[in-house]
């Protein structure tokens, strides 16, 4: 089976309910802001720093990017009400992993650049591509109804992100550079 389909030829794409949509409307724009978010993830798991500590949980977090996108892709389906809780519970354990993280590292006193080693800068770059994705959830879910735990799990996610950033760099002995006015 090949992978095109020519059946987005004219700038229309198909969800998972078999309306087709616009490739620029704001349920794409979501889904391909989740999609870019789940790349993000793959340059940090990539990286030349062993991302040992943490690979397990940011495979876990690609999957439930997958698991996003579906939701994202299936409106007025039953998929819409699917994992109502998970994602909430997720978040919870975003906001543990944060604490335990933090714990180790020092205390932040001031603003600090994006960067530090590869993967440290690689999860900044994913920290704002989240957030992005969390803008276009928002605007989506302002013109149709969506899990509303999806924009808790991916406002934490961005927060989770940040730590682990700072958390490998920190591993790596890499210096934070402090934002100067």
């Amino acid at each position: 089976m090949p992978i095109y389909t020519r059946t987005g030829d004219k700038g229309k794409t198909g969800l998972f309910n078999g309306k087709r949509v616009s490739k620029d409307s704001l349920v794409m724009e979501a889904i391909g802001s989740v999609d870019e978010l789940n790349a993000a993830l793959g340059i940090v798991l990539s990286s030349k720093y062993q991302v040992s500590s943490i690979k397990k949980e940011l495979v876990k977090i690609q999957n439930d990017l997958f698991l996003i996108g579906s939701l994202l892709a299936s409106p007025n389906t039953k998929y819409k009400i699917h994992n109502t809780k998970y994602f909430s519970e997720r978040a919870v354990e975003f906001e543990k992993l944060i604490d335990g993280m933090t714990r180790k590292l020092p205390r932040l006193m001031n603003f600090i650049l994006p960067g530090g080693g590869e993967a440290g800068a690689a999860l900044h770059l994913a920290r704002t591509v989240c957030r992005r994705t969390e803008r276009r959830i928002v605007a989506l879910s302002n013109k149709q109804k969506i899990n509303s735990s999806i924009l808790i799990y991916i406002n934490r996610l961005s927060d989770l992100f940040f730590t682990m950033a700072r958390f490998v760099n920190s591993q790596e002995k890499k210096k934070e550079t402090i934002w100067q006015q």
